[in-house]
């Protein structure tokens, strides 16, 4: 596997959210978690959201970014996030 940045945008409460933070972390996967809902600034929250959304319009979470949006992965997809590691 390549030394790939990858980027969680989520929701604490999310199910699917949990499932995928916790499939990276059993996989020795680095990422940088981003609670969207836990941001309490009101400005960085915009812009943490205002992120997410150039890569994922609709909003869903999670969405996994692998390189700055070299890939997109929405929902919990550990076979295409696996698949875009290796690439």
């Amino acid at each position: 596997m390549k030394n790939k940045k990858v980027t969680v945008y989520a929701l604490s409460t999310c199910g699917w959210c949990r499932k995928t933070v916790g499939w990276l972390k059993e996989n020795g996967i680095k990422a940088e978690i981003i609670y969207t809902d836990t941001i309490e600034d009101e400005a960085e929250k915009e812009k943490v959201v205002a992120q997410a959304k150039k890569h994922n319009p609709s909003l869903s979470f999670p969405t996994v970014v692998i390189n700055d949006g070299e890939c997109v992965v929405v929902g919990f997809e550990p076979e295409k996030i696996q698949e875009a590691l290796n690439k």
